[in-house]
């Protein structure tokens, strides 16, 4: 999972604090057990002393040699009895040395892998984020097609409700599915309908199964992309390095940010490169896709318009109901 480097750095202390909370607790347990048991601690020294002298009778070559690393031997496995005896005295795991994790040892990494106790860390902490943002997994069950006509509107041949619901499904299947042949969304409406609602929706539950997200509006979006590129440093490129690198962007109203050239060419470059790495998309919009080619240029259109699924958002502006609502 392409997560980003912040979610990693967060990750990574939490586990480094696990280890040591770990390593802690035995010392305490350690300690308290050899007052307890002082023969204890002599046979800890005498393990450490049988060691060593293992490890010198391998320079030993010849009987003296071997029988002096069969005597270390010998006196190793009685004292590890032994140990094993007044262990048990004490509560089942009192005395657990182990690693927080066994298949890395704590250090997060198995060779160059990622271990999977960092990946659900830095999912859990992923998930805090987007949490943080008022974007929660459950969303999708507080959307309410209620807000929506059943009247037939003769542009679509269907009712609002009926289109919002397939919309709705349509985004559920896009979670379901995810993981698999790349898609990508393009919600398309006025404001107010649930493009960002079911946005927030879809991040929630990917980053539910541990995919990495990055959610950003489009001015904040274009704003750190501009940041890396005319004010270079290791923060601002991380910024950017997380939109470019999650399993999946979601870029929010697209056409609210300041027009320029650096916002047309960024967007381009952006969808472009994505689309040929194969990392899925969704871009929510008020645009329709001639004012996008408009707006920005016909080639970001075409390939808006050929590669991604469009949902077209229709009925009453939501915030409008709910003020209505309010005022009941």
């Amino acid at each position: 999972m392409a997560y980003s480097l912040e979610v990693v750095r967060r990750a990574r202390e939490r586990l480094e604090q696990q280890r040591a909370d770990r390593e802690s607790e035995y010392r305490a347990h350690l300690a308290e057990a050899y007052r307890e048991q002082p023969r204890l601690r002599e046979i800890d020294r005498l393990l450490r002393q049988t060691m060593a002298q293992a490890a010198q009778c391998a320079f030993l070559k010849g009987e003296e040699g071997t029988a002096l690393m069969a005597k270390a031997k010998e006196a190793n496995l009685a004292l590890q009895a032994e140990r094993r005896e007044l262990v048990n005295t004490f509560p089942e795991g009192y005395l657990n040395d182990r690693p927080v994790c066994d298949k890395c040892g704590g250090t997060g990494y198995v060779g160059s892998r990622m271990c999977t106790c960092l990946e659900d860390l830095c999912c859990q902490e992923q998930r805090r984020e987007l949490a943080g943002m008022g974007i929660r997994a459950e969303d999708f069950r507080d959307f309410r097609l209620d807000y929506y006509s059943e009247q037939i509107d003769r542009t679509y041949g269907a009712s609002p409700r009926m289109i919002m619901e397939r919309n709705l499904e349509r985004c559920r299947r896009f979670v379901r599915d995810f993981g698999g042949k790349p898609e990508n969304l393009l919600f398309i409406g006025n404001t107010g309908l649930g493009k960002t609602f079911l946005s927030a929706c879809i991040a929630g539950s990917v980053s539910q199964r541990g995919f990495s997200v990055s959610y950003e509006s489009a001015a904040h979006l274009f704003s750190k992309l501009e940041r890396e590129r005319f004010s270079p440093c290791e923060e601002n490129k991380q910024a950017a390095e997380a939109i470019r690198n999650a399993d999946l962007l979601i870029l929010d109203d697209l056409g609210t940010e300041m027009p320029g050239q650096f916002v047309t060419a960024a967007l381009y470059t952006l969808v472009n490169d994505r689309l040929m790495e194969g990392k899925p998309m969704i871009i929510s919009t008020n645009l329709n896709i001639g004012e996008v080619a408009q707006r920005y240029n016909p080639q970001i259109a075409s390939r808006l318009q050929g590669s991604f699924t469009r949902l077209t958002f229709v009925g009453e502006d939501i915030r409008l109901i709910m003020s209505r609502e309010g005022r009941r």
